[in-house]
């Protein structure tokens, strides 16, 4: 796994529909195994962006070039481990991601659109608006057992979320217990 006894080599992606907790389940989980941290909102181009912003739904089109660097990003940390959050709804897109970095897990945050409606009209700073959350959960495609990913519930506390995945990796074999 790289250093020893640490979590270097650890690639995750956490993912999910807006709304699920990507950003603040990825940076504790970052920080928990000191890994660096990105949120794959730092990817888009101001044309995405803008686009969300205004209620519009990307396109594959709008998607893959983002895809893309968010794969050239992790493929980058490779050895050193990270982690980022993003929403990696297809299968197509995740495969994507794996292409430049084969061993990535997934941390799937699970809820329904109840919830994440819910969150986004609280959220208030961010630019996507509650208006897509449908659109996000017809895109999703939950994981295949072929995928590495881990779905947790994401009515628990960030902190909750966080040590059932890293035990679930310890259970895999995937990192080392003890953290």
């Amino acid at each position: 796994m790289g250093v020893a006894g640490g979590y270097g080599g650890l690639l995750v992606v956490v993912m999910g529909v807006s709304g699920s907790g990507k950003t603040t389940v990825g940076e504790l989980l970052a920080q928990r195994l000191g890994l660096q941290f990105a949120d794959a909102d730092q990817f888009h181009s101001t044309a995405n962006i803008a686009k969300m912003a205004g209620g519009v739904p990307l396109t594959d089109e709008d998607r893959w070039p983002w895809l893309e660097s968010i794969g050239r990003w992790l493929s980058d940390h490779e050895e050193s481990g990270a982690v980022a959050a993003c929403s990696a709804l297809r299968r197509a897109y995740r495969d994507v991601l794996r292409r430049h970095a084969p061993g990535l897990w997934f941390l799937d945050l699970a809820g329904t659109p109840e919830l994440m409606t819910e969150r986004i009209e609280h959220r208030g700073h961010h630019f996507m608006p509650a208006s897509l959350v449908g659109s996000q959960f017809d895109t999703l495609e939950p994981p295949d057992a072929d995928e590495q990913a881990i779905a947790v519930d994401v009515t628990k506390t960030p902190a909750e979320i966080v040590a059932e995945f890293v035990d679930s990796l310890v259970e895999r074999g995937a990192v080392p217990g003890g953290s």
